[in-house]
C-alpha cells in the first residue's frame, strides 16, 4: 500500500471565510494545489457568519475564536491586520485574545495529532505563535515560515527585530515572496541557503487570460488592491485632474476597500474629480477578470508607507497582465520582479503625481505602445507566475522541510 501522505497544518490570518469571499484567497489557492503531495489542514481565525470547522477543497479548515463572535473582525475585512489597528486604535484591544486564542488553538491541535510540518504565513503573528505553541506543546514540529511583507517591512523597532530574527532562525526553511525581501531577511543575519524566493502564483491558464470578445474601454483607468497607504491611491487621485486636461473623459474604477475609504472620497471630492471616480468596493476574486479585460490601463501606484510598510509582491499586476491590461506602478523594490520598465509596463517615482500623470496621459496616447506593453506581459508571466509552476515550487520546499 501507498504510504500516507505528510500531514501539513497550515497557518494563516488571512483565509476565505466562506466560498467565493471577497477576502484574498492566496493561501487557500496554494494550499489547495497541495492536497495531492499533503494532507492539509488549516487554522485561521474565526470571523462572522464563517464556519468554525469544514472542508473546502480537499483541505480541512479549523477557525479559532478569540473573542465575542460579531467582534471577531481583526484580521478580515479591512486591508489586514496591521491596517485594522492603524485604522482604529480600539483594535488594539483585540491583539491580546487574538494571540491567545491562537496560541491556545495551536497547542491543543499539535497534541491531538501528528503532524510533519508547520506552514506559517507570516513572521509575526503566526511564526511566532507556532514557535511558542510547539515549546509549550513539547511537539517540535519542522517549521517553514513565508513571510508576504507587512511583517517584514512594517514592524520596526528593537523588539520586532529580535522577534522577526527568533522565528526567522527557528524555521527549517523560509519563503518570500521577492528578492527584495529576501534582502531583508538576509540583513537579519540569516543563512541564504534557508530562504528561497517563490512569489505566490495567479491561475494564468483559466482565470486570468485575455478575452478577444471583451473590447477594452476608451481611457479607462483600473485600480485594484487595499485602500491602504502603501497601495498609493492618494498620488493616483491628485494625478487625475492632470490627466482630465488631456483626456477629459478618463474615467477611474477602483476596486478594494480599507481604512482610507472615506478619505479618499473625500479627497476625490475636494479635488472636484468625483464624477470620474467609481468605487466598487470588495469584489469576489472571479469578478475580477471582467475589470482588467475591459480597462485601458492598470494604475498601481505603489509607495513605501510612512511606517515603512511597502508590497511584498504585487500579486494584482500578474493578474493584470495574464488579462492583456498595460500596467503602470510605482518602483518600490519588490515590483522589479515582475515589471521590466519600457518592457511590459512602466514604473514611476511613487510620490510624484505629475509623473505618474504625464505616464498615464502618454500610454492614453499610444495604443501601439500599450498592445507591445501587454503582450511582453503576458509573454513573460504565463510560465513563472502560474500557480501550477508556483504550487510546484512549494511542493518541494515543504517536502525537503518535511524530510
Amino acid at each position: 500500500m501507498p504510504s500516507p501522505k505528510p500531514r501539513l497544518l497550515v497557518l494563516t490570518s488571512t483565509f476565505p471565510r466562506w466560498r467565493d469571499d471577497v477576502e484574498p484567497p492566496f493561501v487557500f489557492e496554494l494550499s489547495r494545489r497541495l492536497t495531492d503531495t499533503f494532507d492539509i489542514t488549516v487554522l485561521t481565525p474565526r470571523a462572522p457568519g464563517s464556519l468554525e470547522h469544514e472542508t473546502l477543497d480537499g483541505l480541512r479548515v479549523i477557525r479559532f475564536p478569540y473573542f465575542i463572535r460579531s467582534r471577531e473582525n481583526l484580521a478580515s475585512h479591512g486591508g489586514g491586520i496591521l491596517n485594522r489597528l492603524r485604522a482604529n486604535p480600539l483594535n488594539y484591544l483585540l491583539v491580546p485574545p487574538f494571540l491567545i486564542g491562537q496560541l491556545w488553538a495551536l497547542i491543543r491541535v499539535l497534541r491531538h495529532d501528528d503532524w510533519d510540518l508547520i506552514h506559517a504565513h507570516w513572521l509575526i503573528p503566526q511564526g511566532l505563535v507556532a514557535l511558542l505553541a510547539r515549546r509549550l506543546a513539547r511537539r517540535p514540529v519542522p517549521l517553514v515560515c513565508t513571510s508576504h511583507g507587512g511583517d517584514l517591512f512594517a514592524l520596526r523597532g528593537i523588539a520586532f527585530r529580535a522577534l522577526k530574527r527568533a522565528v526567522l532562525r527557528a524555521s527549517h526553511r523560509i519563503s518570500v515572496v521577492s528578492q527584495a525581501m529576501r534582502d531583508e531577511v538576509l540583513a537579519l543575519g540569516i543563512a541564504p541557503e534557508k530562504v528561497a524566493v517563490i512569489p505566490m502564483g495567479v491561475d494564468l491558464r483559466e482565470r486570468f487570460t485575455p478575452d478577444p470578445r471583451t473590447p477594452r474601454e476608451q481611457n479607462q483607468l483600473l485600480f485594484v488592491g487595499r485602500l491602504v497607504e502603501k497601495k498609493g491611491v492618494g498620488l493616483l487621485l491628485k494625478a487625475l485632474p492632470r490627466i482630465l486636461l488631456a483626456f477629459p473623459d478618463t474615467r477611474l474604477t477602483i476596486v478594494g476597500s480599507g481604512p482610507l475609504e472615506t478619505e479618499l472620497r473625500e479627497l476625490a471630492a475636494s479635488l472636484r474629480i468625483s464624477d470620474h471616480v467609481d468605487f466598487e468596493g470588495m469584489v469576489p476574486q472571479s469578478d475580477l477578470p471582467a475589470f482588467l479585460r475591459s480597462a485601458t490601463l492598470f494604475v498601481a501606484p505603489f509607495m513605501v508607507a510612512d511606517s515603512g510598510d511597502q508590497e511584498g509582491f504585487g500579486l494584482v499586476l500578474v493578474e493584470a497582465m495574464g488579462c492583456g491590461c498595460p500596467v503602470i506602478c510605482g518602483d518600490v523594490p519588490a515590483v522589479r520582479d515582475i515589471v521590466l520598465d519600457e518592457n511590459n509596463g512602466v514604473l514611476i517615482n511613487p510620490r510624484n503625481p505629475v509623473e505618474l500623470a504625464d505616464a498615464i496621459a502618454d500610454l492614453l496616447a499610444d495604443p501601439i505602445r500599450r498592445d507591445r506593453y501587454a503582450a511582453n506581459a503576458r509573454r513573460n508571466c504565463a510560465e513563472v507566475f502560474d500557480w501550477g509552476t508556483i504550487a510546484a515550487r512549494y511542493g518541494e520546499l515543504l517536502s525537503l522541510a518535511a524530510t
